[in-house]
């Protein structure tokens, strides 16, 4: 949610263990996309992710997840070349763009937010014909501290057709108390925009960004839908670590050249227990963790 509009659609973490309705989907088609994105050209990066969405209309999913700022690329020089590669949340390009969306999905989409002076690291919760949600990111990277303003929530959750959608941006999932805290507040998959900088490992390992993923996915049973960069841009190489990880923790779906694609079952992401004498959640000892509160 963004701060000036803590109302618009999305729902704020609530009690451990919420519940779902009966409506709720049991299984999730689920898109993770990464068109080609280039520095300033929003326009040009808008036309791309239309198109991207399309395609995985195509494909019947349900759940489409682009990268981090990708209508405005992530290299900026200073925050005054972020700010003109920005969009304001009524501009009327997202409407164009909402077109391609099919009538039962939802779209998240990584963009440069202005509000006014204040400058955001934000991702957009839409489908064809609302905009669910705004989530700023909270946890902000390297020079990220030098363009950006920090959001105040980590991580959202909204209510979406298929169920709770819970939203957060790149670094935020590093920090293992936001993926645990969607997981606690009801969320069935969790939509991650980000792009991460090509690092070091050892061969035949995946990035160490895409373990931290996978071993939260495991351990809250949270699906997660990851859509990054490939390329480089200003020097920076970036992953190319588009996924799509179960509940189990596994990736089903790795780095497609048209969008990672998979079918996720929301009825195993939302049972937490673990016969016959364990349950995810209600193991859980809060009343011996210091989580520095």
């Amino acid at each position: 949610m963004t701060e000036n509009d803590g109302a618009r659609g999305g729902s704020a973490p609530s009690r451990p263990g919420a519940s779902v309705t009966g409506s709720d989907a049991a299984e999730l088609r689920v898109a993770a996309l990464s068109p080609e994105i280039v520095l300033g050209d929003v326009d040009g990066n808008l036309d791309r992710i239309r198109s991207a969405i399309s395609a995985a209309a195509r494909r019947q999913a349900q759940l489409i997840v682009l990268p981090e700022l990708a209508t405005s690329g992530y290299v900026f020089a200073d925050r005054e070349e972020a700010h003109s590669a920005a969009l304001t949340v009524d501009d009327p390009r997202w409407s164009t763009l909402q077109e391609a969306i099919p009538a039962d999905a939802v779209v998240v989409v990584g963009y440069a937010e202005a509000d006014g002076e204040r400058l955001f690291n934000t991702a957009a919760v839409l489908t064809r014909d609302a905009r669910l949600a705004d989530y700023r990111k909270s946890h902000l990277w390297g020079a990220e501290k030098l363009v950006f303003d920090s959001g105040s929530e980590a991580g959202l959750v909204v209510d979406a057709s298929f169920g709770r959608l819970g939203v957060a941006l790149c670094y935020d999932n590093e920090f293992p108390e936001v993926p645990r805290r969607l997981a606690l507040a009801g969320a069935d998959v969790l939509a991650l925009p980000v792009n991460w900088p090509l690092v070091p490992r050892p061969d035949g390992e995946h990035a160490p960004e895409l373990i931290q993923a996978m071993a939260s996915a495991r351990s809250s049973r949270l699906p997660v839908v990851i859509a990054d960069r490939w390329g480089s841009e200003r020097g920076v190489d970036w992953t190319d670590g588009t996924a799509i990880i179960d509940e189990q923790g596994w990736i089903v779906a790795f780095r497609a050249v048209m969008g990672a694609t998979a079918v996720l079952s929301l009825d195993a992401a939302r049972g937490k227990a673990l016969p016959p004498h364990n349950d995810l959640f209600a193991d859980r000892r809060a009343d011996l963790y210091w989580v520095g509160m």
